[in-house]
């Protein structure tokens, strides 16, 4: 059955995504102001981009460069069904400074990347953005690694930029606080007055993990003190920046081996 889909997030301008389904519509040859990458879900279109042709099916991506004229258009007018994302230049400028030192936006050099892990991938960074059970950090994270991998693909490789450091430990300071705010990682950045994905792959390199991984193991270590001081487990999972109780079922058995519950209940305290 036909289906469209549209959505952004009001706390990431920077990227919009579509998801069509079983469409036999065709487009005019045209153009966007965006980086927009594409992936077919369901059949097969034949892609012109920049006089260039290609056959897409699942299992590629197409990368089309802002002010770019192209086309994507089902085979013998079959039904097909897509996801795109359109970023916008300025934050893709952000993403390919964290690797390289650069002016401008750096174009890509190809119109197609085959490749099914990083198609699989793609498709998984699609839905976890239209989902309304994942953290921003976690869809900004998602988000930058995607585009870390298409550029580093996609790109003629530059001199890489310094990684500077000295931030890290505010930042965690600030990950480990006020764990019911939906944090993203520009947010904190603007505070630093640093390129937020700079300051991502430094803290990783740091850590050895993620911010939103390290936030959400604050919210795990919070929620244990809370459940050891009786604290009932909806409200624990409020407080603590979960989203329902079932959220905070699933990261605290992953983490820990039990649920909630049974944390609660074979809690033993001794008091003096």
């Amino acid at each position: 059955m036909y289906k469209e889909l549209f959505f952004r997030d009001r706390k990431f301008p920077f990227a919009e995504g579509r998801y069509t389904k079983s469409s036999r519509r065709t487009f005019k040859a045209h153009m966007h102001t965006t980086f927009s990458v594409g992936g077919i879900d369901q059949g097969r279109v034949e892609y012109d981009v920049a006089g260039r042709s290609a056959i897409l099916s699942p299992g590629s991506l197409a990368l089309i460069n802002p002010g770019t004229l192209h086309s994507c258009n089902t085979l013998h007018h079959e039904e097909r069904s897509y996801y795109m994302l359109y970023l916008d230049i300025d934050w893709c400028c952000q993403v390919q400074r964290s690797l390289w030192q650069i002016d401008s936006f750096l174009p890509v050099k190809k119109i197609q990347l085959d490749d099914a892990p990083l198609y699989h991938r793609y498709c998984k960074v699609m839905q976890n953005l239209m989902g309304t059970l994942v953290h921003r950090s976690e869809k900004e994270q998602l988000l930058f690694d995607l585009a870390v991998e298409i550029f580093s693909r996609g790109c003629e490789q530059q001199i890489e930029s310094e990684i500077t450091g000295g931030h890290i430990d505010w930042l965690k300071k600030c990950l480990g606080q006020n764990l019911r705010q939906d944090l993203t990682l520009v947010s904190l950045a603007e505070k630093l007055e640093v390129n937020p994905y700079t300051l991502l792959r430094r803290f990783k390199a740091v850590t050895g993990i993620t911010p939103h991984a390290y936030r959400m193991n604050c919210r795990i270590e919070q929620a244990r003190r809370f459940l050891s001081q009786g604290m009932d487990i909806a409200d624990t999972a409020l407080e603590c920046g979960f989203f329902d109780q079932s959220h905070l079922h699933r990261h605290f058995k992953a983490a820990t081996t039990v649920t909630p519950r049974e944390y609660r209940v074979n809690f033993i305290q001794y008091l003096e």
